[in-house]
Order: structure tokens, then sequence, then C-alpha cells
């Protein structure tokens, strides 16, 4: 699978996309560049520039939706934490072939908590009886 901008977030970008996914839902109409320097940009002693030329180039990534309010542009994510992230394991995944996948999932596994584990098997139980759900739903109709 090809490299894309798009699962691929910078420091600054991670920063963006953290305070949209976290405001979202008190700001569903998303952010102004100026409300994101308020909240980000100030803190890390960023020009209101610098951030208006990462929101644009995230737009164009499709990593944010952007529509126009007046004269300026409210940014929301394009995508949830969760499907992004989602969306750069696979990428990731999908660079590697056969063993050598296999090898880099055993590794993260040896580095998982206890816990990371039991919350692994329960998402595959829970894959594993929406597709079995599924597969019913089909063979009985």
């Amino acid at each position: 699978m090809p490299s894309t901008p798009r699962n691929r977030l910078g420091d600054l970008e991670r920063a963006v996309m953290e305070e949209l996914w976290t405001t979202h839902e008190a700001h569903p109409d998303g952010l102004t560049v100026r409300e994101v320097h308020d909240r980000i940009g100030l803190e890390r002693g960023l020009a209101y520039t610098t951030l208006m030329t990462v929101l644009d180039r995230m737009s164009k990534k499709g990593l944010v939706d952007r529509e126009r309010d007046g004269r300026a542009w409210r940014y929301t994510p394009a995508s949830s934490r969760a499907e992004l992230t989602s969306e750069t394991l696979h990428h990731t995944l999908g660079e590697l072939a056969g063993d050598t996948r296999r090898t880099a999932l055993l590794h993260f596994l040896d580095e998982s908590t206890p816990e990371e584990i039991d919350e692994l098997r329960a998402a595959l139980a829970e894959l594993e009886a929406r597709n079995s759900a599924g597969t019913r739903a089909t063979t009985s109709t």
C-alpha cells in the first residue's frame, strides 16, 4: 500500500486534530483558525499564519473539512480519532508482507499490558459476534 499524506500526522497536525476532536461535541460547526490559535497556538508560540497554513494543508490532505463562515473558514475533523487510527494501523500493517506483519503484531502484543490484551480479546469477540450475526442474517433470507 503506498504511503499517503493522510495517515502521516506531524506533531502540530496531531495537536490540531486533538483540539478539533475534543471540542467537536461543544462546537459541531467547527473552529476557526483564530479559535484554534487561541487554544493551542498561543501556548506554543505559533503565529496565526502558521496555523492557517497547517489547517489549509490538512484540508487538502482530507484530514479536516472546512466550510466558509463569513470571511473565515470553520474546520471540523473529517474522521473520528478511532477511524483515523484504524486507517493508520491498516496502512502500516499493509506495508508489511506475510511473516514480517505477523512478527510486528507479535512484538506489539509482547509489549501490551494485560489490560490491553483483554481489550483486544473483547474487540475480537465483538467482531466475531457481529460477523456471525451477519452470516446468519444473509443465510436465512
